[in-house]
């Protein structure tokens, strides 16, 4: 009769422990595996819902333009590089801030008989939608602001650090790329772009966008992928939206 061969039971542990342990590992590696591929698989809902699809003028527009998110330009950044208000672009002798207030106010009145100098107005504010009764002096001025729609960094960062200083001065005071605006909305959007700042007014969003867009394609300038993607949600919800003309 042949011998029962005899398994002790330290065998019998050894053998468990290596099927636990095994299945983990496996565990981990189908785990680690569905984690690199899911993302592939699955697209975000915005996507997958058309969220980021938009017709019209201003979305052809946008798709003309270059898409970097590298955003570390070699100069430093300097406001001043720009000449806000250093130059009379149209020759009338009144600088680029009263220009655009005689432009976006209604009811104006000005400081005297042929003066540049807009004393009082009122702006019907497109970021915030309120009603601003402008009175000029040294603690009611601020109340209605120029906003350079693309800021003055956004644009330093997406292009303009290559720019002479020539092309430095013409984005700084051009009328296109500016709004009178509420204060402490221009303030609360500061230097950001559409990716991280959009007027609380959401009627406006639209024209704002187009704005942006308009004023990018205009200087040659690059969008960052959240910018783009910002952008075409807010296209979506206004299909043709044009690009202003001026």
């Amino acid at each position: 009769m042949p011998k029962r061969r005899h398994y002790g039971r330290g065998f019998k542990r050894t053998s468990t422990l290596e099927r636990v342990l095994s299945f983990v590992v496996l565990a981990v590696l189908v785990g680690v595996t569905i984690g690199l591929l899911l993302p592939k698989l699955s697209p975000s809902v915005g996507k997958l819902t058309g969220e980021y699809h938009a017709v019209g003028d201003a979305a052809e527009t946008l798709e003309t333009l270059s898409v970097s998110d590298s955003r570390r330009p070699k100069k430093t950044y300097d406001r001043e590089l720009f000449g806000y208000q250093k130059v009379d672009s149209n020759g009338d002798g009144c600088t680029i801030r009263e220009d655009v207030l005689a432009r976006d106010l209604t009811d104006i009145t000005h400081t005297g008989p042929g003066e540049c100098k807009i004393k009082t107005g009122t702006l019907d504010d497109p970021y915030t939608g309120k009603i601003i009764h402008f009175v000029r002096g040294v603690k009611t001025s601020t109340a209605v602001q120029i906003d350079h729609v693309v800021a003055l960094s956004d644009a330093w960062k997406s292009g303009a650090s290559t720019w002479t200083s020539t092309e430095l001065y013409k984005y700084g005071n051009d009328s296109y790329n500016m709004l009178a605006v509420d204060g402490p909305a221009n303030e609360d959007k500061s230097d950001a772009s559409a990716a991280y700042w959009l007027p609380p007014n959401t009627s406006f969003q639209c024209d704002y966008v187009a704005r942006q867009i308009g004023v990018k394609a205009k200087y040659e300038l690059s969008v960052t992928p959240s910018e783009k993607e910002t952008m075409l949600k807010v296209l979506h919800g206004c299909p043709g939206e044009a690009v202003p003309k001026r």
